[in-house]
């Protein structure tokens, strides 16, 4: 499994960005995996939100953040990114990155794949 911790979390208005960022542990094997950001606000299921492969060339986002949202990955770094733009109230909710459960998976991922992710970053939009 790959080690995983969240950042980038805050406050912010509506219509306003951020940007998430998960950084992995060393190691070679963070590329092999699909990646995945989700999240989950008090008394609701968790949602993925995007997927990025580890191929790196495809995304698949939830239809409540496509054209919003953008996933993407630097398999040097060990790092995946979420860009969030035009934010809504609605998108208040904990975030968390994780891995697919399989290495070199090319089965497209949903939220059953994916791990627990880390400790999980804030996001709060206010109106």
């Amino acid at each position: 499994q790959v080690q995983l911790v969240e950042s980038g979390g805050g406050l912010v208005q509506a219509g306003g960005s951020l940007r998430l960022a998960c950084a992995s542990g060393p190691g070679p094997t963070f590329s092999t995996y699909n990646m995945g950001w989700f999240r989950q606000a008090p008394g609701k299921e968790r949602e993925l939100v995007a997927t990025i492969m580890w191929t790196g060339g495809r995304t698949y986002y939830a239809d409540s953040v496509k054209g919003r949202f953008t996933i993407s990955r630097d398999n040097v770094k060990n790092m995946v990114y979420l860009q969030m733009n035009s934010l809504k109230p609605e998108d208040t909710a904990t975030y968390y990155c994780a891995n697919d459960h399989v290495q070199f998976s090319l089965t497209i991922p949903t939220m059953a794949s994916f791990g627990s992710g880390g400790q999980g970053t804030q996001v709060t939009v206010s109106s």
